[in-house]
């Protein structure tokens, strides 16, 4: 039996200790810090991801058998390292690992090294410098801060002059504090987005099932880029021939290159890609699942998750098979007013009994806190409806029954999640 500890608070944590909790060799799952809606698959434990000697003594105290690392902010500064050195299985890789997503200079520089498919950029520490560049570039332009910016560090300019704007608000303004004092400018990359996961174990890889996210905090992907506000897999737009391609163009490579500059990977690589009219293009990488999109894989894997997540952590992977539900999942972020700027914080939340006891329909909490048995809305994004139905459409009208179920005025979410795949004839 396996006690595990997952760390991280929001619904992809959520999603994972609830797919953790049922495995069969799963003693106790334990998560740190957690939400209410954790609490029912895990025991919580208040300690933040970035307090990385906490985490660490816990692991120890507890006798964990395997961490999983959900969020990127503890992989960049270490954890998987300190864990490791006492011994202790992790889902999650180094830091120098994690540097593909904690720098986003860093990652393109990667690709740059060993021919991996991406779109054209330059990295700048001087704003004005990169002013001049700009208009070398054909709008759209993107602007990038360089460091972690939860999801909000790229902007799409439609000008010049909103390019330089954007230069300013990250370099001079200090919107993403840290994390903007330097920025990549590249060119912007037409077509449709794709959440591509696989499975690492140093230069070994699997792939898992693809995702399509929804960044735009709008419907019709209008408006500013946010965390995620909703996800269906699979995606019909990669099949068996396609995954077999962006395995072997850019995940391998990927890889491979990591090995050979002494910074082998081991966890989960979720590629961003842009689907070009000449192929698959990569935008990021992120070292974690992403939030939405492991909602969507976790109600969708009929394998175990923790022999998936075990094997990978301890270089196993020639003996995992997975298997997949054949449905169509679909996840709805629900968010607080005004996300992903300044919103209210402690309105209560009704009606999660209701979500909770449909069939096929999952709740994840993110951004919640309880009091005196109240569930209150404190963060961006708050809670997340999944899904399973035997094809979009229907899983959509699923998720937004179960949404409507749910009495919490001050809410805000899409109503258009997975709108693109449901236009194709």
């Amino acid at each position: 039996m396996v006690r595990v500890l997952v760390i991280g608070s929001g619904g992809r944590e959520h999603s994972l200790c609830y797919a953790i909790a049922k495995s069969p060799v799963c003693e106790e799952v334990i998560c740190a810090p957690g939400n209410p809606g954790i609490e029912d698959c895990a025991r919580c434990v208040n300690i933040d991801v970035d307090d990385i000697k906490g985490l660490v003594a816990l692991a120890k105290e507890e006798r964990v058998e395997l961490v999983v690392i959900g969020p990127e902010i503890p992989l960049v500064l270490g954890l998987s390292d300190l864990l490791r050195a006492s011994g202790i299985d992790v889902f999650g890789p180094s830091s120098m690992a994690a540097e593909l997503e904690g720098s986003k200079g860093f990652m393109k520089d990667h690709c740059q090294k060993y021919n991996i498919p991406t779109a054209n950029y330059k990295r700048f520490r001087n704003s004005d410098d990169a002013k001049v560049y700009v208009k070398t570039f054909k709008a759209p332009i993107v602007v990038k801060a360089d460091g972690l910016a939860a999801g909000k560090g790229v902007i799409i300019c439609q000008s010049h002059s909103e390019a330089c704007k954007a230069i300013d608000r990250i370099m001079l303004n200090k919107v993403f504090g840290a994390a903007g004092s330097e920025i990549v400018i590249e060119e912007y990359l037409e077509g449709e987005e794709i959440s591509f996961f696989a499975l690492v174990s140093g230069d070994e890889a699997i792939p898992l099932v693809a995702a399509q996210d929804h960044k735009a905090v709008f419907d019709g992907d209008l408006g500013p880029n946010t965390g995620g506000m909703g996800a269906f897999s699979p995606s019909p737009i990669i099949d068996f021939n396609m995954t077999n391609y962006i395995m072997d163009n850019i995940i391998k490579p990927t890889i491979r290159g990591l090995v050979l500059d002494g910074r082998p990977y081991q966890g989960v690589l979720f590629a961003g890609l842009m689907m070009t009219s000449k192929g698959p293009r990569l935008i990021e990488y992120n070292c974690r699942f992403g939030d939405p999109e492991c909602q969507t894989l976790m109600v969708r894997l009929k394998s175990d998750v923790l022999e998936m997540l075990l094997l990978t952590a301890q270089g196993r992977l020639d003996q995992l098979t997975l298997e997949w539900d054949e449905k169509v999942a679909i996840t709805v972020v629900m968010a607080n007013k005004g996300y992903p700027g300044s919103h209210q914080k402690g309105s209560e939340i009704k009606g999660l009994d209701l979500v909770n006891a449909m069939d096929g329909v999952w709740l994840f909490h993110s951004g919640t806190a309880k009091k005196r048995s109240k569930i209150l809305a404190v963060g961006g994004r708050v809670l997340s409806v999944t899904a399973l139905g035997n094809d979009l459409e229907t899983a959509q009208k699923y998720v937004y029954d179960g949404i409507g179920l749910i009495n919490w005025p001050e809410r805000f979410y899409r109503r258009d999640i997975g709108w693109r795949a449901l236009k194709k004839p």
